[in-house]
């Protein structure tokens, strides 16, 4: 096209605007520079640039074209406010898509069916309800697409009563609506209402299953997770990226290596060859909480392009588990690459020193995070100090440490060096430290065993006996150790006290 004349050919122009612009979806800004060249582009054009930066991961551009068309006095179509407004609730700038359904109102196109429908969607979603109900309650109501836009509204709102109420007068549900309602239930944790509405689902389509999976994830029940993905396999509906980092995050929580492993070959079996930086990390993030830390370096060392999320999901990894060599040797590695850490891989790099007792390094790197890359110390970066302190023994410089802090100590810490006192037996800053401890929370039975336990170590009975009588004046009970037992895939809990396990599945 340059060859024979980039502006010559319209009908090229509007295909490849088109191509750029919507049909590839990362191509969004190769379209604006396309776009820059011609010298004369039809409304056409304008409107399938403002419609493909809506969609991309920048929607303000969208608004940034709409501007420049005004500026050069193009005359907008009914298609033109529909992809702006679209924008606009992407971004959830209120008064810009006030603003837009203003100049809808003026140039005429208010009782156009697709700009009505945009509308009430946006008024829905982050405008007015009832204006959008307003919108609704007139010749909208003819439309499926009303329908959904405003139940959807009332949904992502947190008014499920009224979006249930709208879903069961539809005259037509289409699978958009379906969704939205099973979205709604999943959002607020009402599993069981959404699986109703799953089960009576006409037809269900990948978006409909990645809303149970993932329901049943964020509300810990990843057993339930996994058999939704067997019974989705079943049916033959093939899962999506979404569906795996859902699954993945399920597999992590429970431990469940062998199906994060399933899930792996499934993304390879996809035709995935080069998988996405977020799947690599959720792969990383999986294999080190199962455990198998070879499996995550292996899938760190095999991406072609990494980010900052995946030095810190491999640093944290190797952290927790207990290979602080290597996860410090990463962290340097990532520096003389001139990749810039944030606070979350300071968090790793300081429990890798914590975990090997290298405490002078721990102090060096808590420095270089301030000094060097300006990162204010949170909580967590405190906590890792703390810990670091008192696994070397060094209470005196822990408790210090944690009286110059510039955040208010939690519970965490301060249970951290109660944990440390116990290990080294040092019954008055245990004391100290269950004082402050018992300050933030008075019902955790954890920390009146801790103590006593420092008690009972150095012999003072007589601060066992004090401990146990807080206890019973507090009204705490400590829980009974129990031990999880699997066998011939059954599954048995074993309290102390019980002369025999338990079956409980």
């Amino acid at each position: 096209m340059v060859i024979n004349g980039f502006n010559s050919n319209r009908y090229a122009l509007r295909e490849l605007i088109y191509s750029s612009a919507v049909a590839v979806s990362s191509a969004i800004n190769y379209a604006h520079q396309l776009f820059d060249h011609i010298t004369q582009p039809d409304l056409f054009m304008w409107n399938i640039m403002i419609r493909g930066s809506a969609q991309s991961a920048n929607p303000l551009l969208a608004l940034s074209v709409y501007n420049q068309m005004e500026k050069l006095s193009v005359w907008p179509d009914n298609y033109t406010f529909p992809f702006v407004l679209k924008a606009c609730t992407k971004l959830h700038w209120v008064n810009a898509g006030t603003v837009i359904h203003g100049k809808v109102e003026k140039h005429g196109f208010a009782s156009n069916t697709f700009a009505r429908n945009t509308l009430i969607y946006f008024h829905a979603n982050c405008g007015d309800l009832r204006v959008a109900r307003a919108l609704f309650d007139g010749e909208a109501k003819s439309h499926v697409v009303a329908w959904s836009a405003l139940t959807a509204g009332y949904a992502r709102r947190g008014q499920l009563s009224v979006a249930r109420q709208l879903f069961d007068e539809m005259p037509v549900k289409d699978l958009f609506s379906w969704n939205v309602m099973i979205t709604g239930y999943v959002k607020q944790g009402k599993m069981e209402s959404a699986r109703v509405l799953f089960d009576e689902v006409p037809k269900r389509d990948v978006v409909t299953w990645n809303a149970m999976i993932s329901g049943y994830v964020l509300a810990g029940l990843n057993e339930q997770a996994l058999e939704m993905f067997e019974e989705m396999r079943s049916v033959g509906e093939r899962p999506d990226e979404v569906t795996i980092l859902s699954l993945l995050s399920a597999c992590a929580d429970s431990g469940a290596l062998d199906v994060g492993e399933k899930m792996h070959c499934s993304l390879l079996e996809m035709g995935n060859g080069d998988l996405s930086i977020i799947v690599c990390n959720a792969l990383i993030d999986m294999y080190a909480k199962c455990g198998s830390i070879e499996r995550a370096f292996k899938v760190f060392r095999s991406m072609r392009e990494k980010e900052v999320t995946s030095w810190n999901s491999i640093i944290l990894g190797l952290a927790f588990h207990g290979h602080s060599e290597e996860s410090i040797c990463l962290f340097e590695e990532m520096r003389r690459m001139k990749i810039r850490p944030n606070e979350i891989t300071f968090v790793g790099v300081l429990v890798a020193c914590s975990h090997a007792g290298n405490v002078d390094q721990g102090r060096k790197y808590y420095k270089v995070m301030t000094d060097e890359y300006n990162i204010e110390p949170n909580i967590k970066h405190n906590g890792c100090m703390v810990d670091m302190f008192g696994r070397a023994g060094l209470l005196n410089e822990a408790f210090k440490f944690v009286d110059s802090m510039k955040v208010e100590p939690n519970a965490i810490i301060w249970r951290t060096l109660l944990g440390a006192c116990r290990v080294h037996g040092n019954v008055e800053m245990g004391r100290r430290a269950n004082e402050r401890l018992l300050k933030l929370r008075w019902d955790a039975s954890g920390d009146y065993v801790l103590l006593s336990n420092i008690y009972a170590s150095e012999g003072e009975w007589d601060g066992v006996e004090r401990t146990r009588k807080l206890m019973d004046n507090n009204r705490v009970r400590k829980e009974p150790a129990c031990s999880l037992l699997e066998a011939d895939n059954r599954t048995f809990m074993h309290f102390l006290s019980d002369s025999k396990p338990k079956r409980i599945k």
